[in-house]
């Protein structure tokens, strides 16, 4: 379960996660998909990293921000996506990331399962 932060300064209630961990999804506007292993509620990365992202497609920091296990067609990496920029990713495809066999034990429904030594 996903605990939820108190409102922000504004007094604005964050927006609940959609996604969990396991789910498989792509990014709105890039070329990547992947898997997802942590959830932050709100936005917690640096505001050096935060005010790299260009201000006209900054996203919105009272939002779940997702840890995934990317790849595109180059190379395997790990990404930090908002919520509001990613979409679930319907075409069964596994991911390819080596993270992914160290974290999970496979697939059931389309959502990787976590291992049992990682669950707890």
């Amino acid at each position: 379960m996903i605990a939820r932060p108190a409102p922000d300064a504004q007094g604005e209630a964050p927006t609940p996660a959609t996604f969990t961990i396991g789910d498989v999804v792509r990014h709105r506007v890039f070329p990547f998909r992947g898997v997802i292993f942590d959830v932050d509620p709100v936005f917690n990365n640096t505001e050096e990293w935060w005010l790299s992202i260009p201000e006209s497609i900054r996203p919105h920091k009272n939002q779940p921000f997702y840890h995934l296990f990317a790849e595109n067609e180059e190379s395997a990496y790990v990404a930090y996506v908002s919520q509001q920029n990613l979409l679930p990713d319907g075409d069964g495809d596994g991911i390819g990331h080596p993270g992914v066999t160290q974290m999970f034990s496979g697939r059931v429904g389309g959502r990787y399962q976590l291992r049992n030594q990682i669950r707890n």
